[in-house]
């Protein structure tokens, strides 16, 4: 903020404070909503949503959106491309600029705080991501009974449905073909204009995402990015198309983890790495799962800030724009969108979907053994402490209370026959049932 406030990062500088202030802000705000919203969304899918329906009706619009049909799988495709999106924003406006200084600290200080970018990504996982995490996977019902989370599953939706995406579904395709499987669907198969829609969407994604890596390389190579003056180009592609792997190995390290969590340690497989990775993961009470999602948290914005340095496009004064490109278009080349696209894409969905559909095979290698271990360290230096507090304070002013205290644990549930996979449900046995309260009112200690 402070950095902000004298003009030393990229928007700030080229706009004023006060734009940067509310660009930055609404970027984080946006970020708890999108984090938060998936952990609900995801929790809430099988919780039959009448029981909530009179005490959290805003949380009951949004469930009836993503649990129809395939829609949950669409609203987290949309959402992936918002993180990656709104993480890009929060370094256009919180960037240091090169050689920024700060209230006298000292060169090595501002060096690894400033400079390297430590100090936003803190910020960015205590204050955007974690904290909101911890609130929403026990206050799912009262995280989304807004209509900024309502909102914010429509724009999920609408980037889903825009088509930008729709090249991950021929990677999915493509995965579950060499894994033998089929893929499911809750709905209809599609007709043939549904399909032939389907189709043109998924090319024009690839087409785009084609489009972007040639822009970005193209950048990279004529030195017209936000990188570090004087980075030799050769090294910055490395780097990126590295760090676009150590967040892929990341993302499908979560999906594998909790895929192979519940698998029996005798069908772990033969891989010495697949068994230790495992050894790792659930030694002792099982504390190195969260462990590993705080860390994890921490690489994982760590590599977008440097790729969203490495994508972003910047035309020095008075040089021609890139393939001879308009203005406008060469401004949204400065977005970094484009990094996003290829980030959410090419290092996000299509290694999830590689490591749902092949968990033990994804977890073979060394790589995913290190990559914990680099986890579980950071975790253990206590950066995302502060996340545990913000969460309390936020929990404490927004008055949160836990799900079961609106619709009784799953086991309430079912004594009381109102089991969460059912689509029918009986008010008035509800109302005689064991609770003996209308549905969404708290329970009694």
């Amino acid at each position: 903020m402070g950095l902000i406030a004298s003009k030393q990062t990229k928007l700030s500088s080229e706009a004023d404070p006060t734009t940067a202030y509310l660009f930055i802000w609404i970027a984080v705000i946006w970020l708890t909503i999108v984090e938060g919203g998936q952990a609900a969304l995801v929790g809430l899918a099988p919780v039959n949503k009448e029981l909530y329906r009179d005490s959290h009706p805003t949380s009951y619009k949004c469930t009836s959106i993503t649990n129809k049909g395939d829609n949950l799988d669409r609203y987290l495709l949309g959402r992936q491309l918002m993180v990656v999106i709104l993480v890009f924003c929060i370094n256009i406006a919180g960037r240091p600029l090169d050689g920024a200084r700060l209230w006298g600290l000292p060169v090595w200080v501002s060096d690894i705080m400033l400079q390297s970018g430590l100090a936003m990504v803190l910020f960015t996982c205590n204050v955007g991501q974690l904290n909101t995490q911890v609130n929403a996977s026990h206050c799912m019902l009262d995280y989304v009974n807004n209509y900024f989370a309502l909102f914010t599953v429509w724009v999920a939706m609408a980037i889903e449905f825009s088509g930008l995406l729709h090249s991950s579904y021929l990677v999915q395709m493509a995965v579950t073909t060499m894994a033998g499987k089929k893929i499911e669907s809750k709905e209809e198969p599609r007709n043939p204009v549904q399909t032939w829609f389907f189709y043109f969407r998924c090319i024009l994604s690839l087409v785009i995402l084609i489009g972007c890596f040639a822009v970005t390389l193209e950048a990279l190579f004529q030195g017209k990015t936000t990188l570090w003056e004087g980075f030799p180009a050769w090294l910055a592609i490395v780097i990126f198309f590295a760090l676009m792997s150590v967040v892929g190995m990341l993302e499908g390290m979560q999906i594998a983890f909790f895929a192979v969590s519940k698998i029996p340690e005798s069908e772990r497989g033969d891989s010495v790495w697949a068994k230790k990775t495992c050894d790792l993961l659930f030694r002792g009470e099982g504390h190195n799962l969260p462990g590993f999602m705080i860390g994890r948290q921490l690489c994982v914005v760590s590599c977008m800030f440097f790729i969203a340095r490495v994508t972003s496009v910047s035309i020095p004064e008075g040089q021609e724009n890139l393939f001879g490109v308009g203005d406008a278009l060469e401004q949204l080349f400065g977005t970094g969108l484009l990094g996003a696209l290829i980030t959410t894409i090419c290092a996000s969905i299509s290694w999830q979907l590689v490591a749902s559909a092949f968990p033990l095979a994804f977890l073979s290698s060394p790589i995913n053994y290190y990559l914990l271990r680099l986890c579980l360290l950071l975790e253990s230096t206590g950066l995302c402490e502060a996340a545990w507090v913000i969460a309390a304070g936020h929990r404490k002013i927004a008055g949160f209370q836990r799900d079961e205290v609106y619709i009784g644990t799953a086991e309430e549930r079912a004594m009381g026959e109102m089991d969460d996979l059912c689509t029918k449900v009986s008010m008035e046995m509800h109302d005689e049932g064991p609770f003996r309260r209308k549905t969404g009112t708290p329970l009694k200690s």
